[in-house]
């Protein structure tokens, strides 16, 4: 390769991996619990391990690391590999950490047989008590001089189901004085009286996650097991176990910084709490981080494969201005989205000096000549949105007002002539007059008005609902529960131009001057529903020239 390429650490690691012949090859996993949806943070795991893996030429697998019951749901599964299929990253193997339960067990008695481990009696507090802290060390479990021979039949028994839940567990003899706490003794199987969803009631002893994992790397032959930092402190368990159980293959562990959103829950946990209290309709609310919120809130998997590589990979964690991950998507969306009128909270126009009705044509694109014209039927009466239209304005108010006018898109000048209120002196209607030659082509079409107005044909629009969002948390820190955003979604009562019936779930849309929007599957054929994706303004590109 070339030494002028830039290339971040675990592209490094790999080229000097397969140039030293360490490794002669390239296979990544991405290994989720299917306890939850994946979310954001996720994204970047999974566009890490899949494109190492296809940029060396390489191959990726998909491994649900299935081992606690009590929390996994084939609604989960599905969920994942549909947000892993949508991001565009197809693995090469669907796998499940469950089929390796016989093989895992197996090892589980060749470290008994090697006296590396122990069935022990203490219960959860007292093995808290004989843990130790980080600055006092722990104390050995009576009972860890079991002979292998007990140990053996004790743990037999554990899986035969002799035993109560919590009653034993198998634990690794390792160090109780080591200074990293995941290496005293951690217990490498539980017991847990429950059926599998895919074993059934085959096993009621589980491994745990930081045993079962690098047994599974090692069996699946991975050749670089890439993960957050957070489980920088547990490779030494990681090469631990693939070190004394004797694997086939020996896979290394690779930690990079995780990603942190500002304003953003990356928590599964979390989130779930969110669902299940109810703050949320779903773990696909469009207001959620997961990869179904933002697919249902109109993300594109182009925008998030940028993101990705924008923040790129690196060893010491950091907080990502969640800004930037909008900047993505509205770089996405102004390139692909077409065009669309929509007055979001609607004002009565009446032009009272046009009579009759007739066709505009507006552009679907601003730019490119194969997404053509189309039609835009204009009468005396029209809607603007509410916000352009004042009163009594303040200084440098360039849209509709007393003594004002205002240039409709693609249309016509107007100009204030009086308005219409209601009993509670609310402004209902504003009456207008329009130059007829201010159409373009026409003799007054090139006067300078500065205000520039979108608009949608009363007679012909669409009643739509327009959702919008917010981010779910409060800018601070603490508990997120008491930083929660109670103005993160308002629904209006909008309308849109005719072509919007024509709209189908999923299509997005740039509406003038408001922002970008997605159809949302709410939609039917009585009611259109629009969820907006991210609005125009781009604050964070400010920081990026």
């Amino acid at each position: 390769m070339s030494e002028n390429v830039s290339r971040n650490f675990i592209e490094e690691t790999i080229e000097s991996d397969l140039e030293s012949g360490r490794e002669t090859s390239v296979l990544t996993r991405f290994p989720p619990e299917p306890n939850g949806y994946l979310h954001i943070g996720h994204s970047k795991a999974i566009w890490i391990n899949y494109g190492m893996a296809k940029k060396y030429g390489g191959e990726f697998n998909l491994r649900f690391d299935d081992t606690n019951p009590t929390k996994e749901d084939t609604e989960y599964i599905a969920g994942i590999q549909k947000d892993i299929e949508w991001l565009g990253c197809t693995p090469d193997r669907v796998l499940y950490a469950s089929d390796y339960f016989d093989y895992m067990f197996e090892k589980a008695l060749l470290l008994i047989d090697k006296g590396l481990a122990y069935v022990c009696d203490l219960d959860a507090e007292e093995m808290r008590q004989y843990r130790g802290t980080l600055t006092e060390t722990g104390k050995d479990s009576p009972y860890r001089d079991r002979s292998v021979e007990e140990n053996r039949t004790l743990f037999r028994q554990m899986k035969d189901g002799k035993f109560a839940d919590g009653e034993k567990t198998l634990r690794a003899k390792i160090d109780m004085a080591s200074p990293n706490l995941n290496m005293r003794d951690p217990i490498i199987y539980r017991i847990m009286h429950e059926d599998h969803y895919r074993s059934g009631s085959k096993w009621c002893i589980y491994p745990m996650y930081d045993y079962a994992h690098p047994l599974g790397d090692a069996y699946e032959q991975i050749t670089h097991s890439l993960c957050s930092l957070e489980f920088e402190d547990h490779r030494p368990l990681y090469d631990w176990v693939v070190d004394n159980c004797d694997c086939e293959a020996t896979p290394h562990q690779y930690e990079f910084a995780r990603l942190n959103l500002t304003r953003t829950i990356m928590s599964k946990r979390y989130l779930k709490k969110l669902v299940d209290e109810g703050v949320v309709s779903g773990w696909d609310d469009p207001r959620m981080p997961t990869l179904s919120g933002l697919r249902r809130r109109g993300y594109t998997p182009e925008s998030i494969r940028d993101f990705c590589e924008r923040i790129g990979v690196a060893k010491a964690n950091s907080e990502v201005d969640a800004r930037l991950l909008e900047h993505c998507v509205r770089e996405n969306l102004n390139a692909t989205a077409q065009r669309r009128m929509a007055v979001l909270d609607p004002l009565k126009v009446t032009i009272s000096n046009y009579s009759g009705s007739e066709v505009m044509q507006s552009k679907n694109m601003p730019f490119g000549e194969d997404m053509g014209m189309r039609d835009m039927p204009f009468s005396g009466e029209i809607y603007i949105e509410r916000s352009d239209f004042m009163e009594n304005p303040p200084g440098k108010f360039f849209r509709l007002a007393p003594g004002k006018e205002v240039r409709l898109m693609n249309a016509y000048i107007i100009k204030y002539e009086d308005v219409v209120k209601d009993a509670g002196g609310n402004v209902t209607e504003v009456i207008c007059s329009y130059d007829p030659g201010s159409k373009t082509g026409g003799p007054t079409a090139g006067r300078k008005i500065k205000g520039t107005l979108h608009w949608v044909d009363a007679k012909t629009a669409i009643p739509c609902q327009v959702r919008q969002y917010d981010y779910l948390l409060n800018e601070g820190e603490g508990d997120f529960m008491d930083r929660m955003n109670d103005d993160s979604a308002t629904v209006l009562d909008s309308v849109i131009e005719q072509h919007g019936k024509q709209a189908s779930i999923g299509d997005k849309f740039q509406f003038m001057r408001n922002g970008y929007f997605v159809v949302d599957e709410d939609s039917n054929d009585d009611k259109l529903v629009f969820n907006q994706i991210v609005s125009l303004k781009d604050s964070f590109s400010r920081t990026l020239k």
